[in-house]
């Protein structure tokens, strides 16, 4: 595997894994009687229901990084995963991140 294919592994796991986080923590959050911060998932929840709608969009979005992964020798490939983890990174982990650590701090 060369070094350019293992970089652009590595980020499509990192990506997968940015994609698990956002949907549990999604679903955990609106358990807790948070709301969705974007406003087309939100509205996806009152047509299919929260669980299906994450189901449908993390697939969707799941389904796009692996045709990514695939074109592991296209040299845009690399970039376009660092720039999709770091947004996810933003506007996903750190928010969801900051809201259950402040949960937690309110309950202690």
């Amino acid at each position: 595997m060369s070094t350019n294919s293992r970089r652009v592994y590595e980020l499509f796991v990192l990506n997968i894994a940015l994609q698990l986080f956002d949907a549990v923590a999604t679903y955990q959050g609106l358990k807790v009687g948070w709301r969705e911060g974007n406003p087309i998932l939100a509205t996806a929840f009152s047509y299919f229901g929260v669980g299906p709608a994450l189901l449908l969009f993390k697939a969707k979005a799941c389904g796009l990084l692996f045709l990514l992964n695939r074109n592991q020798e296209h040299h845009l490939v690399a970039p376009a995963l660092s720039v999709l983890a770091s947004v996810y990174c933003a506007m996903s982990l750190l928010p969801w991140l900051w809201k259950f650590l402040s949960l937690l701090i309110s309950a202690l």
